[in-house]
């Protein structure tokens, strides 16, 4: 089971809720997060409630303000906890094309820049066969994160996003 402390002021100072599981709607414990302390596990913590807008991996360490997160603002409304211990071989396979159309790539490692490697300009569809990974919106694993399980996603928005543009994207590695 994780542990998360969200602060509503920087540097861990303000009010603060403790969370141990998922919360659809944090709104009623803060009006505001600049500072967060994992303290176990994974999460994913998101700017909209219900799991919407925004999203950010964060795992055990202290964030002293959003920026250290790579937020765009002190709002976060809801989170999630998972445990994740893959031992084995991760893979994905990246399409050109909405529907798992045009050029595929297989890969089975970190992408700092999917332009530069694959000369993508788009990602439209991906099939995460092993591991659980983080689309990242511009290379070098910076701009909006989208959390993607084992599984297809046909297209962009299956995995939140409103545009196909990956920028880079990495494994989530044993913790």
């Amino acid at each position: 089971m994780g542990k998360i402390i969200f602060y509503e002021d920087r540097n861990f100072g303000g009010r603060s809720y403790e969370c141990s599981s998922d919360c659809a709607d944090l709104h009623s414990y803060f009006s505001r997060c600049n500072s967060i302390r994992v303290e176990s596990g994974c999460w994913m913590v998101y700017e909209r409630p219900n799991y919407m807008g925004y999203q950010y991996f964060l795992r055990r360490g202290e964030y002293p303000d959003y920026q250290r997160w790579m937020g765009y603002n002190d709002s976060i409304r809801s989170c999630r906890t998972f445990t994740y211990t893959h031992g084995g071989p991760y893979r994905i396979r990246i399409y050109e094309r909405p529907g798992f159309e045009g050029q595929m790539s297989e890969c089975m490692d970190d992408c700092e820049s999917v332009h530069d490697r694959y000369r993508y300009r788009e990602i439209n569809s991906c099939h995460i066969m092993d591991g659980y990974w983080i689309f990242y919106e511009q290379p070098h694993y910076r701009g909006r994160q989208y959390f993607l399980r084992p599984g297809e996603y046909r297209r962009f928005s299956d995995w939140g996003a409103s545009s196909p543009v990956v920028g880079s994207f990495r494994r989530i590695m044993n913790f």
